[in-house]
């Protein structure tokens, strides 16, 4: 099947991919009163006099926007707010189908970080969580920086922290079958922009020492002042045996390459100069950094790509619907990094020591027990860590 030209022709058909619910009847006078006028200004004036029961009387506890200003869209680049429209309602459509969430997509007009942070501050009162997404670094780690500071509900930017998370899971499972510990492997994440830098900064704390990053100017070393000022930050605490060089150099004796930059940019002759048994998430959409065929017959004992064509899918449709699911249901006022680690713990639990296989790391995007395992994780772990607004 040709997905493009047939994805254009359904969405023609579909005209949109999400709609609204009505869930009360308002079918009679005394249904009406019920759910509008006059019924309706008792529950409003609790919220008057408690803001926090808007979480309880409105339909704000389940509700999250899918909100991005168009600059970084699925591997397209800045097209504008309105052309990532079809991905932010996709989004949707996949909070709604396997976390229960109800998502709407946001697409403001404005690369201004401060008007962006404003706008999203101004309409936080509509809903339970914010969903970052598809906006260019590094104006996305500010936003989100100040976002989390400035409001009391959840705010996750899925191009950094989803795919941060299912990376990780992906490598515990991949690091078992490979027989290496995590602490003793050298990692190289290639693309250093939103995703590449959470990447990078995740793996640390599952215990990853030695992470090398590399940029289109290649290995990114502390004092090299030709990175932007998040790459800088982030060469202060990886590459500390200040390797420069290429792409290529940087590969030589490494247990893991993870790509999150641009097509065909890794050789066969890169794989066979990593370390014995390597492992491979090349991510780049909508082609990998070198393909499935290429990286097999390098020597790639485990590769995985964001790809539903082929074995271990590394995609961040396992986390978010999960994630909002678990931080909702508790009321959480923020994710922080135990709850995300918690997300990773619970998607490679998924799949057993028995059906772990160089082809099958992950659960498949659409086993649903996967998002109700990281729902749980997720949730258990921000009432242990006291984010949760819930009462005991």
């Amino acid at each position: 099947m040709n997905y493009r030209q047939e994805s254009l022709k359904k969405h023609g058909e579909w005209k949109g991919k999400i709609e609204v619910k009505c869930r009360v009847p308002v079918d009679s006078r005394e249904n009406l009163s019920l759910a509008y006028t006059p019924g309706v200004a008792e529950p409003c004036m609790a919220i008057h006099e408690d803001v926090e029961k808007s979480f309880e009387l409105t339909r704000r506890w389940n509700t999250v926007p899918v909100i991005t200003d168009g600059t970084a869209v699925l591997g397209l680049g800045d097209i504008g707010p309105e052309a990532g429209m079809p991905v932010m309602e996709g989004k949707c459509a996949l909070f709604k189908a396997f976390g229960n969430v109800d998502a709407y997509p946001l697409c403001i007009r404005s690369k201004d970080t401060e008007e962006i942070i404003n706008t999203i501050k101004l309409l936080a009162g509509s809903f339970g969580g914010i969903n970052l997404e598809d906006i260019s670094a590094p104006r996305c780690f500010e936003i989100e920086t100040r976002l989390k500071e400035e409001l009391d509900i959840p705010v996750f930017h899925d191009d950094q922290h989803g795919t941060a998370i299912v990376v990780a899971a992906a490598l515990l499972n991949a690091l078992k079958l490979a027989g290496k510990k995590i602490e003793d492997i050298k990692v190289v994440v290639n693309g250093a922009g939103a995703a590449g830098i959470s990447i990078a900064r995740f793996l640390m704390e599952f215990g990853v020492k030695d992470i090398i990053a590399c940029d289109r100017l290649g290995i990114i070393s502390e004092g090299d002042t030709r990175f932007n000022e998040a790459q800088q930050a982030l060469a202060k605490v990886t590459n500390r045996n200040m390797l420069t060089g290429t792409l290529a150099d940087a590969m030589k004796g490494a247990d893991v390459f993870i790509g999150v930059s641009a097509a065909n940019v890794v050789s066969k002759d890169m794989v066979r100069s990593m370390a014995d048994k390597p492992i491979l998430f090349t991510l780049a959409n909508p082609v990998p950094e070198i393909s499935v065929a290429d990286a097999k017959e390098a020597g790639a004992f485990i590769h995985g790509t964001g790809s539903s064509e082929y074995p271990n899918q590394i995609n961040n449709v396992l986390v978010f619907p999960g994630l909002f699911r678990g931080a909702l249901d508790v009321r959480a006022k923020t994710v922080n990094t135990e709850m995300m680690m918690a997300a990773s713990y619970g998607i490679a639990a998924c799949v057993s020591e028995e059906e772990l296989t160089p082809e099958y790391i992950l659960p498949y995007a659409y086993d649903k027990r996967a998002h109700e395992t990281v729902a749980k994780a997720v949730a258990e772990e921000a009432v242990r860590c006291g984010v949760s607004k819930l009462k005991s």
